[in-house]
């Protein structure tokens, strides 16, 4: 496991699947990862919400991660995402995946029964306890159900290895909160519900998000000017950059995200069932906003 603090740009991995056999498509997935680190990113994460984790079985997460972190080979950091909605589930995963080494887990909890605010926090505690490796929380209650406040990520913060957040509601006023109230222990990446840029002026280390996955090159930049204080720069590259934001979240961002690498050339292939293939409309439209900004010919 790498020991760096993470920063930067972390694309959130799409899973290519063949739908037909249940497969991972081992060659393009390796082939992705290495466009993504040539591309500069600082970092990898399969098995986030681009990644379709909540349509896989177990032991297609761990063949995800297996080629991820074989084909990144140490030079930039994997952290994938553990999910589950009972808390002995999250912490096997978690324990699989460290044994593969990866370098830290973006911690996510699902919901079919309501729980109470000590509840969401016990399975986050419990979880970082039992692991001995940095801790990203994500919370996302429009699609998971339950929601890790700005109070429970304050109180979290106190354990060592919970060092960073990604808050994926639309309230940026939530992150300005956490970092007022644990700046010093716990930090924070962008979502794709916000506009990074936004967010790295308030002291985000970094952005984790699928778009990163089409535009590797345009995103390192953003972060870089942002780094370097360039902000009047970043901020006329933030501004087209918007697009693509507004046309994943107007269409499902997994599919999106995989349609985009497909006119990219990257064989990922459509979402995994039972979700449905992106019309032709909307193929269009991703297509034009990919095109404007050089992503694709």
């Amino acid at each position: 496991m790498a020991t760096q603090k993470f920063h930067g740009i972390f694309p959130y991995l799409v899973s290519p699947v063949d739908n037909t056999t249940g497969k991972v498509k081992e060659a393009v997935l390796r082939r992705l990862v290495e466009h993504l680190i040539a591309q500069g990113v600082h970092g990898l994460s399969p098995l986030g919400s681009t990644g379709e984790f909540a349509y896989l079985s177990f032991e297609q997460k761990l063949e995800i991660v297996r080629i991820v972190v074989e084909a990144a080979n140490g030079r930039v950091p994997v952290v994938p995402g553990v999910a589950a909605y009972a808390t002995a589930d999250a912490i096997q995963q978690a324990e699989r995946f460290l044994e593969m080494g990866v370098d830290g887990i973006i911690l996510v909890l699902q919901t079919f029964f309501s729980l109470d605010k000590a509840a969401v926090e016990r399975y986050f505690r419990t979880v970082a306890e039992a692991i001995p490796c940095p801790i990203v929380i994500y919370t996302n209650p429009q699609l998971l159900g339950s929601d890790v406040t700005p109070d429970i990520v304050v109180a979290l913060s106190e354990l060592p290895n919970i060092q960073y957040v990604k808050d994926a509601t639309s309230n940026t006023g939530r992150i300005l909160t956490i970092l007022n109230r644990a700046g010093e222990r716990v930090q924070v990446f962008s979502a794709s519900a916000h506009v990074p840029l936004l967010t790295f002026h308030m002291g985000a280390v970094g952005w984790m998000a699928g778009p990163a996955c089409v535009l590797p090159a345009t995103c390192v930049q953003l972060y870089e000017l942002a780094k370097a204080g360039r902000w009047d720069e970043a901020w006329e590259l933030q501004k087209p950059m918007w697009q693509v934001n507004e046309i994943f979240q107007k269409y499902s961002l997994a599919a999106c995200i995989k349609m985009g690498l497909q006119l990219q050339g990257f064989e990922v292939g459509d979402p995994i069932p039972p979700q449905s293939p992106l019309s032709a409309a909307a193929v269009e439209d991703i297509r034009q906003v990919l095109t404007t900004l050089g992503a694709i010919a």
